[in-house]
């Protein structure tokens, strides 16, 4: 009865201290899992790419979601980044030669021109006017050469005008009178005149092309008298010499 009683009293003390440690040791495991041990434990809740939703793709005010929309802009950018090279190439090449800058020296006064010209030796017919639209266009092929219509002096010369592309633009006195003429839509690196330029009626000053907004090969010209615009072919008539 005795050893039973000492076997029982063991059994209770081994089991009184052999718990809590258990309990213990299962804590610290617990505390001492490293930053490998979370990401291992968590790498079922990885997304991948194939189970991800798509995003749309959004860029300067386009969406694309699919691979063919994506590339099909990407082609437009490359496009308009390569017309916007071309063009400020040309102007590059131009300019070495002919002047767009207003620091040039431009006289204050402007002799009394002699003769009014036509500023081209032929032209196919006249383009169709439209709204808005303050000159006269003038369809001839491209490369024809353009003159100025009347003495006078440059106050314009660029290969990027706003809608006009490459143009000149020139200032005269014709019977006291203010005029300016301009002529829009020449060939890249035709011009042929700087501003502060003198040239005389009749002179070469560029080539038609289609620079700028223009639909087919043509002259864009423009007359505007003391401030006024004309209607460019009704005024050269009244005024050819």
């Amino acid at each position: 009865m005795r050893s039973l009683l000492t076997v029982t009293a063991v059994a209770g003390l081994v089991a009184t201290v052999a718990i809590p440690a258990f309990a213990a040791a299962r804590g610290g495991a617990a505390e001492a899992l490293t930053v490998e041990q979370v990401a291992a434990e968590n790498a079922q809740s990885l997304v991948v790419a194939s189970e991800a939703t798509p995003v749309a793709l959004e860029r300067e005010g386009y969406a694309a979601t699919t691979p063919e929309e994506i590339q099909k802009k990407k082609d437009e950018e490359a496009a308009k980044a390569a017309l916007a090279a071309r063009l400020a190439a040309a102007a590059a090449s131009s300019s070495t030669s002919y002047t767009s800058s207003s620091n040039a020296s431009v006289p204050q006064t402007i002799a009394v021109t002699g003769d009014v010209v036509r500023p081209l030796p032929h032209f196919n017919n006249f383009g169709t006017p439209y709204a808005g639209h303050r000159g006269t266009d003038y369809m001839v092929g491209r490369g024809t050469p353009i003159y100025a219509i009347a003495d006078g002096v440059v106050v314009a010369s660029s290969e990027a005008g706003p809608g006009w592309g490459v143009y000149v633009k020139i200032a005269h006195n014709i019977g006291g009178q203010s005029v300016t003429s301009l002529y829009a839509h020449m060939t890249y690196g035709s011009r042929r005149v700087s501003v502060g330029q003198t040239v005389s009626a009749g002179q070469l000053i560029g080539q038609v092309g289609d620079t700028g907004r223009a639909y087919g090969t043509h002259l864009h010209l423009e007359i505007v008298v003391g401030g006024v615009y004309q209607v460019p072919e009704n005024w050269l008539v009244a005024n050819l010499g």
